[in-house]
């Protein structure tokens, strides 16, 4: 699992061109709600090994951020063939997230 935000964020074209399943996460490593959900976020995605998961650091003027409407972090967008499937905001549990896995595996 990506342990780190990127810095240098993808363009959305490159995002809506990604093909297969990936988790779209942003958030910051200093958000407390980030850091809590890390651990249900890695319980959940231990049964995708495969899952493409990008860490996106958010915050004011970053475009791929605003492009999905992220308000709240940690915002999961779950994405297949680059197109939204469902998006978690601050989930306090593994169940729904690993719920969002399975329907973008």
């Amino acid at each position: 699992m990506e342990t780190a935000y990127l810095d240098k964020e993808p363009t959305r074209a490159e995002v809506d061109a990604w093909p297969g399943a990936t988790l779209l996460e942003f958030g910051t490593g200093w958000c407390g709600w980030c850091r809590g959900a890390q651990p249900k976020i890695a319980q959940a995605l231990q049964a995708h090994p495969g899952m493409r998961h990008v860490k996106v650091e958010d915050g004011s003027g970053r475009p791929l951020g605003r492009s999905f409407g992220v308000k709240l972090w940690p915002t999961l967008v779950f994405l297949r063939d680059g197109q939204e499937v469902t998006r978690l905001v601050r989930p306090q549990d593994a169940q729904p997230i690993a719920e969002a896995l399975g329907r973008i595996a």
